[in-house]
């Protein structure tokens, strides 16, 4: 075999080595893209498979800040940090005496000596929604309406035995509760005309406290419940001392639940909409569930037997007040009948004592004394 052919045969060992260290290159390189898009879709969320020139687009939950929120929580950046917001109610501080600044100051500077980890400040602007504080006003207007007509049943009752004083009592009471009742009607119908084509805003500010999982130490292999627990603990414990050393500054907060939050991210995502569909309208309809419930047969059993209670009870005693009040009324008349036959038979045994004129005019005023008895 000559030296040309040993070169031919070398150099096509060679070319189909390239040619199968290639195929195999390709192959791995096809499986790792395969995995690689794989992870992403699983970490950023489902993706759209209609694009438009080419462009893919994606889900909007890719877009947001936020992972999930969870046992009054805002779970972000793939479950590393944690955040939960306290609503601060404010101190009219334009109001307060000199004394009462400096004191509100100097609490404030307490407050931010006391920090020992970020936090921030969030300012969120809203409409006034004045619907339901009206609906509200208006079902306590209806809650005094039945305390108008229970204390009127308790009237009847006061006339029927003759109560004066109750009488006097109970009028006047519902005289004053009836005057409450129409200016409460007059404010909630003021309020309802000032919303009509008004934008009543309102500013609300929010102390937002926040919690890392690196801070916890290393939890790779924890689950994410425990991870949960711990961070939740944790940051409950920051908002606590953040609402404790607010107080000295007259600013009292408390930690918003996971509606609130939710409602929260609404509102800063949909700031037109958010007017028109209110978050918390939607949760109230049991657009997540199954089917809408309405109140347990038991508990309208319990409510339903309650009533009979409290009406037959009403009527009991007020039967039992009138029986009494009757057999009163027989006792006194007996006991008057016998006084009165008592002091005609004493006059009869003093009658030679006196004279006829004298006789007459005291037995007719033991029968006039009868009479004033039965009709006073």
């Amino acid at each position: 075999m000559g030296t040309m052919t040993m070169v031919i045969i070398a150099l096509g060992a060679v070319v189909a080595l390239i040619v199968l260290l290639g195929v195999v290159y390709f192959v791995m390189s096809s499986r790792e893209a395969k995995k690689k898009t794989q992870e992403e879709l699983e970490n950023t969320g489902p993706m759209i498979t209609r694009d438009i020139n080419s462009v893919p687009i994606e889900s909007t939950t890719n877009f947001m800040d936020f992972d999930e929120v969870k046992d009054n929580m805002i779970i972000r950046k793939k479950r590393t940090q944690y955040i939960m917001v306290i609503q601060c109610q404010g101190v009219n501080y334009d109001l307060l005496s000199g004394e009462e600044k400096m004191a509100v100051e100097e609490g404030f500077i307490q407050f931010l000596n006391t920090l020992r980890f970020p936090i921030q400040l969030y300012v969120q602007t809203r409409t006034l929604n004045l619907k339901d504080i009206v609906d509200e006003y208006k079902s306590r207007m209806q809650g005094m309406k039945d305390e108008i007509e229970k204390i009127k049943i308790r009237l009847d009752q006061a006339k029927r035995t003759g109560n004066l004083d109750a009488i006097d009592k109970l009028e006047f009471d519902i005289r004053r509760k009836e005057n409450v009742l129409s200016y409460g009607t007059d404010i909630s119908d003021y309020i309802s005309r000032l919303s009509v084509n008004r934008n009543i805003l309102q500013q609300k500010t929010y102390v937002i406290a926040s919690y890392f999982v690196a801070e916890a130490g290393d939890m790779v292999h924890s689950a994410n419940e425990d991870i949960d627990s711990i961070c939740f603990s944790e940051l409950y414990t920051r908002c606590q001392s953040i609402i404790s050393a607010l107080a000295s500054a007259e600013v009292m907060g408390r930690v918003l639940n996971s509606e609130e939050l939710a409602e929260l991210l609404y509102i800063a995502y949909n700031r037109d909409d958010s007017e028109n569909l209110q978050l918390s309208k939607v949760l109230n309809a049991q657009y997540d569930a199954l089917y809408s419930s309405g109140k347990d047969i038991l508990l309208k059993k319990q409510e339903k037997l309650k009533q009979d209670i409290e009406a037959e009870s009403i009527e009991l005693a007020t039967q039992s007040i009138l029986e009494a009040d009757r057999k009163r009324q027989e006792e006194i008349e007996l006991r008057r009948i016998q006084v009165q036959e008592k002091a005609e038979k004493l006059i009869d045994e003093y009658q030679a004592q006196m004279d006829p004129a004298l006789y007459e005019a005291a037995k007719k005023e033991v029968r006039n004394r009868k009479i004033i008895k039965k009709t006073g």
